[in-house]
């Protein structure tokens, strides 16, 4: 078991890749009464197009939320039960690029440990089953459907991406979850639940030793199948958006405005992704963050409300930031956005802005490392990528001034703004 400490946040990190190639990760932290164990396999739902072994296939959008759906259940029983009985609570998650699994518990670590492990990695489909669950399903897309905040943000995704299966729904369509069939969800579950394809991350009131070893037991039983090539096949997406803006029309009390930028920048891997990531996010902190001159302006104005917000997301194959929230005049508050920034762009940004706002965001990094559920989510997200959740702080502290000017100047181009306004049916007269 290797250890890697990190004096800046005094934390240490006991790790060991398995023989079945499973990369497993611990985290003890002292004072912490919870223990939050996530075991996440990088298969999301933009995976559908993938080559494994010779064969080429090409899925039904949605799969890899509905195969999620369908770990839960087994021939005898529903694996909530197993984890409510040992007092843990459960849950678990499909995005764009991955699928995890989880409990949190202040009991019987050892015993939840073990039935996360198990359940993952036993899978039982049955065409019965599946039938049943198209049903679930489908009325969960339904209230998607109907969901204003879910709609203004996959209207802007659809806006950006032409091609990138980044635009498609995580659950995906009614339509395509219909084509699922047992054979297929096998298919998808023997490619991408590998444990080569997967790691394993606890973190909170743990001893290394014993649960690392219990993890060995638990693994050292169990065949699995040599290590599958995965190749994943996506569109040429081109560099520009789709469409400069998109309405839809639902039952809201105020338009909602989501305002995002389509990243230029790709390709990026490990420590540069993690620059380009942080870099983004202190220009976004700098620019609307609610110690802004921007925000207070907006605020006061009652453009925004308490709804407002903003984020930048980064892949290596893809990245956007968005921002925006609940609004009485969309149009208004696109235009004194992008004017601010087209400002600032001209101007530069101001040093004091600039030193506050990282100060600002290295503090709340400091704070996050305080949840058990940030530090696992986040740790496996950066691992997937390359980089290190415990790097962040150096990166933060390294970016400069000048860096930060160029990134605003280089990310934030009016070529790659998009728009997404959801607003009530009424307003359509």
């Amino acid at each position: 078991m290797q250890t890697t400490r990190y004096e800046q946040v005094q934390e240490q990190i006991y790790s060991e890749k398995l023989p079945n190639g499973l990369s497993v990760y611990l985290l003890p932290k002292l004072g912490f009464s919870k223990t939050y164990a996530v075991f996440t396999t990088r298969y999301g739902s933009i995976d559908s197009h993938f080559r494994a072994g010779t064969e080429e296939l090409h899925v039904p959008d949605g799969i890899a939320h509905f195969l999620e759906h369908k770990m839960f259940e087994k021939k005898d029983r529903d694996v909530f039960q197993d984890f409510s009985r040992n007092g843990a609570s459960s849950n678990a998650f499909t995005s764009f690029n991955r699928t995890a699994y989880l409990f949190s518990s202040t009991t019987n670590v050892a015993e939840n440990l073990q039935i996360l492990l198990d359940f993952v990695q036993d899978p039982y489909f049955s065409d019965q089953s599946v039938e049943k669950e198209k049903g679930i399903i489908g009325q969960e897309i339904q209230m998607y459907d109907d969901n204003p905040d879910w709609k203004v943000y996959m209207n802007l995704l659809k806006a950006m991406y032409q091609k990138h299966p980044l635009r498609i729904e995580i659950a995906g369509t009614i339509q395509s979850i219909s084509r699922i069939t047992k054979e297929t969800l096998y298919q998808c579950y023997e490619t991408f639940y590998h444990p080569s394809n997967m790691l394993l991350f606890v973190v909170g009131a743990i001893d290394p030793d014993p649960i690392m070893q219990l993890i060995r037991d638990n693994q050292g039983r169990k065949q699995f199948p040599p290590t599958p090539r995965i190749e994943r096949f996506f569109p040429d997406e081109p560099q520009e958006v789709g469409q400069k803006r998109v309405e839809h029309h639902l039952s809201v009390g105020l338009p909602k405005c989501l305002i995002g930028y389509k990243e230029i920048r790709l390709g990026l891997t490990g420590d540069e992704l993690l620059k380009l990531e942080l870099t983004t996010k202190l220009v976004l902190e700098i620019l609307l963050g609610d110690s802004s001159r921007l925000y207070q302006q907006l605020y006061d104005s009652g453009l925004i409300t308490e709804t407002f917000d903003f984020d930048y997301s980064a892949e290596t194959d893809y990245a956007y930031s968005l921002f925006g929230g609940d609004t009485p005049d969309p149009d208004r508050l696109v235009e004194t956005i992008t004017k601010e920034i087209n400002i600032l762009q001209q101007k530069g940004i101001p040093a004091d802005d600039f030193e506050r706002s990282k100060r600002k965001k290295m503090g709340q990094y400091l704070r996050a490392l305080n949840s058990v559920e940030y530090i696992a989510n986040q740790f496996t997200s950066y691992k997937f990528n390359g980089t290190d959740l415990f790097q962040v702080l150096p990166v933060l502290e390294a970016i400069t001034l000048d860096e930060a000017n160029q990134r605003l100047r280089e990310h934030c181009q009016p070529q790659q703004l998009a728009v997404s306004v959801v607003r009530s049916a009424s307003s359509e007269e």
